[in-house]
């Protein structure tokens, strides 16, 4: 099930700001799963599963939906279109992409770039910059002019590809990965008796500033706040401190962002029900949804899970399916743990 709703995850658009196609997908494989499903105003879903308690305390789980893309700037004399960035893409990626164009109708078409038996001696050793790309929709400037606007967003054309060891890639894993540990969450709740009232946020826009998560946060006032994000999968080149393995469990993010009684209780459940995970440090901000959430209103308990994930931020992000589900799990035994629990004595430092 949790593949299923990657690969319909993955395959959905919604980039920053237009991120209502995914959202239904969210909501349809939530929806049996939760008690109710609220819509706040910005556009961020969260399905909620009651606790069967009286004045049941809160816990917000926030992954966010978003995918980042392109944006149309301009269409030339002889039809291209120029494009802008929304979140931070990797333009050494771009050319070549095949692309997506949501305006009237939804247009194909391909970033292109000069042959390289034309290019001069000192272009072929340079990248190639954003605003000297095009896309080519194969219309006339008239043509095109009818079905696509300035504003216009764009995003990556990709399926979502099986590889080798239980891994998949495609576009968006950042950070619809996270979304399905809360499926996978929510899933595993549903057998288990638990006091809290639980929150699956999939938020919009954290890709330009978490801007979804603090209005959300703010509404639901949660004891408790999980962030489920992506981290940096480890390859050859990138430091093993500053990376984690594939296929190993989870990242339980530890740092100035995170209640250090949130991380005990984590690495508790995870160690107690011998669930793999993996450390990740954070010195300060962890530019996730954990930073929105730790300080709306008095300030929330926050804690951060990552899935490692390869290539972040371009079209082959690469996850492994094994992290998802043992992600999912461990949320439900953390929440499940705090059956009972005097959360203001838990979480006082």
């Amino acid at each position: 099930m949790v593949r299923e709703l990657l690969k319909e995850l993955v395959e959905t658009h919604g980039l920053t700001g237009y991120e209502t196609e995914a959202g239904k997908v969210v909501e349809k494989y939530f929806k049996p799963y939760s008690d109710e499903i609220k819509l706040d105003k910005m556009g961020s879903l969260a399905a909620i599963k009651r606790g069967r308690t009286e004045n049941p305390k809160k816990i917000m789980l926030a992954a966010h939906m978003d995918e980042i893309g392109l944006m149309v700037k301009k269409i030339d004399e002889n039809g291209f279109v120029s494009f802008t960035n929304v979140g931070g893409v990797d333009q050494r990626t771009l050319l070549t992409q095949e692309v997506t164009i949501h305006g009237k109708k939804d247009l194909f078409g391909i970033i292109g770039s000069k042959p390289p038996h034309i290019l001069e001696a000192s272009e072929r050793k340079k990248s190639v910059k954003m605003e000297d790309m095009l896309i080519d929709v194969g219309l006339s400037k008239e043509e095109a002019e009818k079905y696509i606007a300035i504003g216009d967003p764009i995003t990556i054309k990709r399926r979502m590809l099986n590889l080798q060891n239980d891994m998949v890639a495609g576009k968006a894993l950042d950070d619809r990965a996270g979304v399905a540990v809360m499926y996978e969450c929510l899933r595993e709740l549903r057998k288990m008796h638990h006091d809290c009232d639980v929150y699956a946020v999939a938020t919009v826009q954290e890709e330009v500033g978490y801007r979804g998560a603090v209005p959300a946060a703010f509404a639901i006032s949660p004891d408790i706040g999980i962030a489920i994000d992506v981290g940096f999968g480890s390859t050859l080149e990138l430091p093993k401190d500053e990376t984690s393995d594939l296929g190993k469990g989870p990242a339980i993010g530890f740092g100035a962002n995170i209640h250090p009684k949130v991380y005990e209780r984590l690495t508790e459940v995870a160690k107690e029900y011998n669930i793999p995970w993996q450390q990740e440090v954070y010195p300060g901000a962890t530019g996730t949804d954990a930073w929105g959430m730790q300080v709306t209103r008095c300030g929330v308990a926050t804690g951060l899970l990552s899935i490692p994930l390869r290539y972040m931020h371009t079209s082959v992000e690469t996850i492994q399916i094994d992290d998802i589900k043992n992600a999912g799990k461990l949320l439900a035994y953390f929440i499940v743990s705090l059956n009972g629990e005097d959360l203001e004595g838990m979480l006082c430092y």
